[in-house]
């Protein structure tokens, strides 16, 4: 690994870490693509290094959150334990998926989202009350099959796609379980740690990990999630979101269009 190898890896690092802190979700959209363009790491290595990104810095945001009090790990047990099962199902299916189809999956995945960010914005608390106006549970038995059913679909994603959940964990806490924001943010990033966890094993297993990369953009997104704690508060919402929705466009498309030439031959 030479120098060149490390700095590309410190700045995907500080980059998503930035990314991370302003949306509250996955590395993933920064980390695949960046790691397979950059790099040239095969797809299936950089979902496997995004999830083990996934581990380090939110499980260092989780302990910031713990020690003012907002991390309920008990009340949203149901959605760990079943996201922890679905990681290991997507991480087994992405396996047996053709490095070019999953690309394709990926790409269209980050595209989809980034325009979803440029009209909507990353108003999640928004998005979360509508859901409580339509879903509304008379039994605990409901939350809890209902809790067990997404944390399930959760755990898919990030195994098949090197997400870690936390976005949606965190609609999850909210219009299910009803947990206040803050609770929920501080709970969602810990459960994300928890279910990229499962993950980052499944992948492991199957040798679809670079740990010195994950390392390396592990302990500098962390360095950039603080730094961008401070510039989040600086920027409207709806520039910032504008910016971001752009950013996973770029991204998904670029990273498309560069498997296609390969496979096509037009490129090396």
């Amino acid at each position: 690994m030479t120098i060149f190898h490390i700095t590309v890896m410190i700045l995907i690092g500080i980059f998503t870490g930035i990314l991370t802190g302003l949306t509250g979700s996955s590395g993933v959209m920064v980390v695949v693509p960046l790691l397979n363009m950059l790099l040239n790491y095969p797809v299936h290595d950089c979902i496997g290094t995004s999830l083990m990104v996934d581990v380090i810095a939110p499980a260092a945001i989780a302990y910031s959150y713990h020690r003012y009090g907002n991390i309920a790990l008990k009340s949203g047990l149901w959605i760990a334990v079943a996201s922890v099962l679905g990681a290991q199902l997507g991480a087994k299916f992405s396996d047996s998926i053709p490095e070019l189809g999953l690309v394709r999956i990926f790409g269209i995945y980050m595209v989809v989202l980034g325009i979803v960010i440029w009209k909507k914005g990353i108003n999640r608390e928004g998005i979360a009350l509508k859901f409580k106006r339509i879903l509304k549970f008379k039994t605990p038995f409901q939350k809890t099959i209902t809790s067990l059913f997404l944390g399930l679909v959760v755990g898919i994603l990030t195994g098949l796609l090197g997400a870690g959940g936390g976005g949606f964990v965190f609609i999850i806490l909210v219009f299910v379980l009803n947990f206040p924001i803050h609770l929920a943010v501080g709970t969602s990033v810990l459960i994300m740690a928890i279910t990229a966890s499962s993950g980052a094993i499944g992948f492991a297993l199957h040798g679809n990990i670079k740990p010195v990369a994950g390392l390396v953009i592990g302990l500098s997104a962390v360095l950039g999630g603080t730094l961008s704690a401070w510039f989040a508060n600086q920027v409207k919402e709806k520039i910032l979101a504008k910016a971001i929705g752009i950013t996973f466009i770029l991204l998904g498309g670029i990273m498309m269009a560069i498997r296609l030439m390969k496979a096509n031959k037009i490129i090396p």
